[in-house]
């Protein structure tokens, strides 16, 4: 059997399919919002947005005066998308072309932001490495907002499984490097107008 291809996927995805053609699309990505204003942070503190491939969560960060924005997917579709949506704004933007699971940098972050990118991760190898990555990517009292499918949830997404997460199950995943802040379980509705329900865990890193 031919090993499945992530990066050939993604870009695959993105080359047919226009941003309000995902079920992901958000045009206003409000929890992650609430969740950024509830941090109170600071217009120069390090954003990082895993899997924000051309997610509208950059332009708001960007439109709020942030100035340290990262962005990091596999796909470089989905990144060329954003930029070009951005236009010149694009420069104030780090843009990583990368696998979360191979992600390096010597940077720490103050916020970790990943909404469905985590639960694609369906892999023990893959989980503890996305663990591991976290755990030395975010600063001492950095916070980490993270989104999957809760258990009433799809199973899958884009084809691919997916690994589906409570509320407790996705805390205690983290709990060696972080302690729970607050969580939330929320609907989303899809271009489809169907109904995708996510677990959200916001942990600070001890």
């Amino acid at each position: 059997m031919e090993e499945f291809n992530k990066k050939q996927h993604w870009e695959e995805i993105y080359s047919k399919k226009l941003i309000t053609e995902v079920s992901w699309y958000q045009k206003v990505p409000q929890t992650s919002l609430d969740f950024i204003e509830r941090s109170v942070l600071s217009k120069d503190a390090s954003i990082i947005d895993v899997g924000g491939g051309d997610s509208f969560l950059v332009d708001h960060l960007l439109e709020k005066g942030f100035t340290d924005v990262s962005v990091l997917d596999i796909s470089k579709k989905a990144l060329d998308r954003a930029k070009q949506r951005l236009d010149k704004k694009a420069n104030a933007v780090q843009w990583i072309e990368s696998d979360v699971t191979t992600f390096e940098s010597d940077k720490k972050f103050d916020f970790w932001h990943d909404r469905a990118a985590f639960h694609f991760l369906t892999e023990a190898d893959d989980i503890e490495k996305y663990k591991r990555i976290v755990g030395k990517s975010i600063q001492s009292d950095g916070l980490l907002v993270i989104g999957t499918f809760s258990e009433n949830g799809p199973k899958k997404c884009s084809g691919i499984p997916i690994k589906q997460y409570s509320v407790d199950q996705l805390s205690k995943t983290f709990d060696a490097d972080f302690e729970l802040i607050n969580t939330l379980e929320v609907d989303h509705t899809t271009p489809f107008d169907t109904i995708q329900n996510f677990t959200f865990c916001c942990l600070r890193r001890k």
